[in-house]
C-alpha cells in the first residue's frame, strides 16, 4: 500500500539533506512542498500528515522535491511567498520577497502615519509589487505608483495587487527609476538591487543561479543604483517627504557618505535588521 504523508515528507527531507540544504530547512522545504501538492493549511496538514498519501501525490511530490534538490527556490516552486501577513505571487521574473524588506514598510506606516492627508508614494523598482501592493493595503488613503524595468516583473505585481485589493490605488509604470512621473511625491520606497558584482562567486546557488539578476546586482560596490536613486530624490520628493530605501550588508558608511553630498537630504537613521546588519535608510528631503 501506499505510504503515509509523514514517511514521504521524512524521506525528502533526508534527500533535500544529501543536497546540501541544513535538516532544519530541508525538513521545512519537505513539509512545504507536500502541502502545496495536496492544497492543505497548516491546521489541516497537522490533523492529517499521518493519512496514507493520495494516489497521483508521490509522483507529484517527488518531482518537486527533485527541482528543490537542485537548488531551485521553494517559493519559485510553489509560486508564492509570504511578507507582511500578505501572500504573493512570484515567479522567476521578480525577486522573492524577504523579511528583512519589512522593515520599509514599518518605517513608511511610521513617516506617513503622523499626517491625516492622502499621500503619494513611489516604489522604485517594485518587483512582485511586495512593497507598493502592501502599503496601499496598510493605508488606504495612498495612492502608489509603482516602477519596474521589467514588464514581466510588472505583470507579476498586478496580479498581485489585484489579488490584494489594491489596483485601483496602484498605478503601474515601465521604467527605470521614476519613469517619467513629474509630480513631486510625498514618499520614495526602493529596494533596489545592492549586490556587489564581486558577490556573484559565493552567493546561495538559490539566488545566484535562479533569481532575477538585475533585481540583484548593482555594480562594482553594489550601489549604482543607490547612487542614482539618491541623485535623482531631490527632484521628485517634495520638501519634508521622505525616502526610505534597504541596503546591504556593510554599505552604511558609504550610504551616509552619499547623502550628505546631497545638501538636499539629511539621513535621519539606518534601522538594522533582526541580525543587526545597518538595512533601511530613512532620508527627509530638506
Amino acid at each position: 500500500g501506499h505510504p503515509s504523508i509523514a514517511s514521504s515528507v521524512a524521506r525528502a527531507a533526508a534527500l533535500l539533506e544529501t543536497a546540501g540544504l541544513g535538516a532544519a530547512d530541508a525538513r521545512q522545504d519537505a513539509g512545504v512542498l507536500a502541502r502545496h501538492v495536496l492544497e492543505w493549511d497548516l491546521a489541516h496538514w497537522l490533523g492529517h500528515q499521518r493519512d496514507i498519501a493520495p494516489d497521483g501525490f508521490e509522483q507529484a511530490f517527488a518531482r518537486l522535491v527533485a527541482r528543490r534538490a537542485a537548488r531551485e527556490p521553494v517559493a519559485y516552486i510553489t509560486g508564492e511567498r509570504e511578507f507582511y501577513g500578505r501572500t504573493f505571487a512570484v515567479s522567476t521574473a521578480v525577486l522573492i520577497p524577504r523579511p528583512e524588506t519589512e522593515l520599509i514598510i514599518e518605517a513608511a506606516l511610521e513617516t506617513v502615519g503622523q499626517s491625516a492627508a492622502a499621500p503619494i508614494i513611489v516604489d522604485v523598482g517594485t518587483g512582485s509589487g511586495c512593497i507598493a501592493v502592501t502599503i496601499a493595503a496598510e493605508l488606504p488613503r495612498a495612492f502608489v505608483v509603482a516602477t519596474d524595468i521589467s514588464a514581466a516583473a510588472l505583470g507579476v505585481a498586478a496580479a498581485n495587487a489585484a489579488r490584494h485589493g489594491a489596483a485601483d490605488r496602484v498605478e503601474f509604470r515601465l521604467g527605470a527609476f521614476f519613469a517619467g512621473l513629474d509630480v513631486p511625491v510625498d514618499v520614495i520606497l526602493s529596494n533596489p538591487p545592492y549586490v556587489p558584482d564581486r558577490d556573484r562567486a559565493t552567493m546561495a546557488p538559490e539566488v545566484e543561479g535562479h533569481e532575477p539578476s538585475e533585481a540583484l546586482f548593482g555594480g562594482g560596490d553594489g550601489l549604482d543604483c543607490v547612487r542614482s536613486l539618491i541623485a535623482l530624490t531631490p527632484d521628485h520628493l517634495r520638501p519634508g517627504g521622505t525616502l526610505i530605501f534597504e541596503l546591504g550588508f556593510g554599505q552604511a558608511a558609504h550610504v551616509t557618505q552619499l547623502i550628505a553630498c546631497q545638501p538636499a537630504l539629511r539621513l535621519q537613521e539606518i534601522l538594522p535588521d533582526l541580525q543587526g546588519i545597518p538595512r533601511v535608510a530613512i532620508v527627509a528631503r530638506r
